[in-house]
């Protein structure tokens, strides 16, 4: 039987979200005269907020405004990496990592799927030792460069689920013989925690939090 532990990142493996963290570690690093350009990232995020624009179209504006059209895959790793282990020192739960060992230790093969994009998702999931990521891809040019654009759509709520379902469909071919334990701290992942054996909601908002306690779900406080 395979044994399979699914991930959430931010607020469930980290304390903090880490989009904005990410871009205000890379600017500087990259694009520093950018960072003049803050306050229309403000602007993009209240038009976010109020119901405006989505999701996706919030993280390409804020992507386009911190860091540019396109950036080389060199120079984005180097910063991927950096902001990877600024994270790990700072920005881990120390209960999360408790779990994985846990997990890893117990059989069970890890992932991470998260709506992060994958170019820093994968950097910090180096760091956890975790190989596996299903996360939100980028575009690129003829160059190869990254481009600002999301490729299909933000790994978020049913797409978070249907990208952990193919990469189920590859990793285990026999779903009869798989368990999949999902942690997550929203309800936005209800999606998934609906298509898994074991769900374990991470400290839960309310609505997540009563959804949980009536299906019976596992509830748990991480440090």
């Amino acid at each position: 039987m395979d044994r399979i532990a699914i991930y959430d990142l931010d607020r469930t493996v980290t304390r903090l979200p880490t989009w904005s963290r990410f871009l205000l570690h890379a600017a500087p690093r990259h694009a520093p005269l950018r960072l003049a350009l803050l306050p229309l990232v403000g602007l993009a995020a209240l038009v976010n907020a109020l119901a405006l624009i989505d999701r996706k179209t919030l993280k390409e504006t804020m992507h386009r405004l911190m860091l540019g059209r396109a950036i080389a895959p060199a120079a984005l790793a180097r910063v991927s990496d950096s902001f990877a282990k600024c994270e790990a020192a700072r920005n881990i739960r120390a209960d999360a990592r408790a779990a994985i060992a846990a997990d890893r230790a117990a059989g069970r093969r890890v992932a991470l799927a998260t709506a992060a994009h994958r170019f820093y998702a994968a950097a910090i999931a180096r760091e956890l030792g975790v190989a596996d990521v299903i996360a939100t891809e980028s575009e690129t040019d003829a160059s190869g460069r990254v481009l600002y654009r999301i490729a299909g759509e933000n790994c978020y709520g049913e797409t978070k689920a249907k990208a952990i379902e193919r990469w189920l469909a590859a990793a285990a071919p026999d779903p009869a013989g798989v368990v999949v334990r999902f942690y997550s701290d929203h309800v936005s992942d209800l999606p998934t925690f609906e298509a898994v054996e074991e769900a374990v909601a991470v400290n839960p908002g309310g609505a997540l939090r009563s959804i949980a306690e009536a299906r019976g779900w596992r509830v748990v406080r991480w440090r």
